[in-house]
C-alpha cells in the first residue's frame, strides 16, 4: 500500500470533505423546505395539488439522479437560466449551486414522503382538538401537527442527511471539488489508482459513522423527554 501522497495532498481530502458536508447540509435544508410543501400538497383535498405533488415525487424517484444533475447543470443554462459564478472552496458557484439544486430536487421527493408519513402518524384527535379551539386548518398544521411530525421523523431526516453525504459523490461529474472529485484528482496527479480511493472511503465512513452516532444520542434524549 502506498500512501506517500498524503503529506502533499492531504488538503485535497480536507477541502473535499468540507464541500461534501456543505453540499449535504444545504441539500437537506432545501429538501426539507421542498418536502414540507410537497407533503402538504399530497395530503391536500385539492385534486390538482395532489396530482402535481404525486407526479413530482414519482418522476423524481423514478429517474436516475445522474440524469437529473445533467438536466439541471446543462438544461437550465440552455434556456437562459444561469448560475452565479462565485468561487467557493475551489469550486465555481455555477457548479456548486447546480449541484445543490439537483440534489435538493431529488432529496425533496424523498423528504416529502418522510414528512407525509410523519404528519399522518399524528393522532387525528390533535387536529380535531385544535379546530374545536377555533384554530384554522393552516394554524393547526403550523402550530400543532407539523411540530409533532418533525419530532417523529427526526431520525429519518438524519438518515437522509447520511444518504446525501454518500450520494453527493455523484456531483463530481460536473466538477464540484467534493471528496470524490478531489480523490480522483489525486489519483490523476500521482498515478496511484487505489490508495486515494481508500482514503476517501475512510473519510466517508468517519463522516457517516459519526453522524449516525450523534443521531442516536439525539433520538435517545428525545425518547427520555417523552
Amino acid at each position: 500500500m502506498n500512501f506517500s501522497f498524503l503529506p502533499k495532498y492531504y488538503t485535497f481530502f480536507i477541502n473535499g470533505a468540507k464541500n461534501t458536508v456543505l453540499l449535504a447540509f444545504f441539500t437537506v435544508a432545501l429538501g426539507v423546505v421542498f418536502g414540507v410543501f410537497l407533503a402538504l400538497m399530497r395530503i391536500s383535498k385539492n385534486k390538482v395539488l395532489n396530482f402535481i405533488s404525486t407526479a413530482y415525487v414519482e418522476v423524481i424517484r423514478g429517474t436516475p439522479l445522474l440524469v437529473q444533475i445533467f438536466i439541471i447543470y446543462y438544461g437550465l443554462p440552455a434556456i437562459g437560466i444561469n448560475f452565479p459564478s462565485v468561487a467557493f472552496l475551489g469550486s465555481t458557484g455555477e457548479e456548486f449551486v447546480a449541484g445543490i439544486i439537483a440534489l435538493s430536487i431529488n432529496s425533496g421527493a424523498y423528504v416529502a414522503e418522510i414528512i407525509r408519513s410523519g404528519i399522518q402518524s399524528v393522532d387525528n384527535g390533535q387536529m380535531e382538538a385544535a379546530r374545536s379551539l377555533g384554530m384554522s386548518y393552516s394554524m393547526s398544521m403550523r402550530h400543532i401537527i407539523i411540530p409533532q411530525a418533525f419530532k417523529n421523523i427526526l431520525p429519518a431526516l438524519g438518515n437522509e442527511f447520511i444518504v446525501i453525504i454518500k450520494e453527493s459523490s455523484i456531483v463530481s461529474v460536473i466538477g464540484i471539488n467534493e471528496l470524490m472529485y478531489n480523490a480522483n484528482t489525486v489519483r490523476g496527479n500521482t498515478f496511484i489508482p487505489l490508495e486515494p480511493l481508500i482514503v476517501a472511503a475512510g473519510i466517508y465512513f468517519v463522516l457517516t459513522f459519526t453522524l449516525s452516532k450523534l443521531l442516536g444520542i439525539v433520538e435517545r434524549r428525545m425518547k427520555v423527554s417523552d
